[in-house]
């Protein structure tokens, strides 16, 4: 293993560690707002993953940024969705298809 490999394991291992310590201390209601804004971030993870496609050298280092970059996709849609789904919720539009043009006064 090279040096290079190991601070990169040791930075994830922190990383991960400060990120449990950061979401433990928030409130149980402010989860999903938070994390619903935090996914937009993984945007950046799909720019790495775009990179990192590019400069692999082998077809498994590419199939792996391939499903990096995939991943961090339905990441980034669905933190789009459910931050729209939170924003119809606090605006008080029907926001179900099926209610949508039904109107029992």
């Amino acid at each position: 293993m090279t040096t290079q490999q190991i601070i990169l394991i040791v930075l994830f291992v922190v990383s991960a560690v400060v990120g449990y310590f950061i979401i433990r201390n928030i409130p149980a209601l402010l989860h999903t707002p938070l994390m619903s804004g935090m996914n937009a971030l993984s945007g950046i993870t799909i720019l790495g993953a775009i990179i990192d496609v590019t400069v692999a050298n082998t077809p498994l280092g590419k199939a792996a940024a391939l499903v990096a970059c995939l991943l961090a996709a339905v990441n980034v849609a669905g933190g789009f969705a459910l931050t729209h789904k939170m924003l119809l919720m606090f605006s008080g539009k029907k926001h179900d298809k099926a209610e949508e043009g039904t109107d029992h006064e």
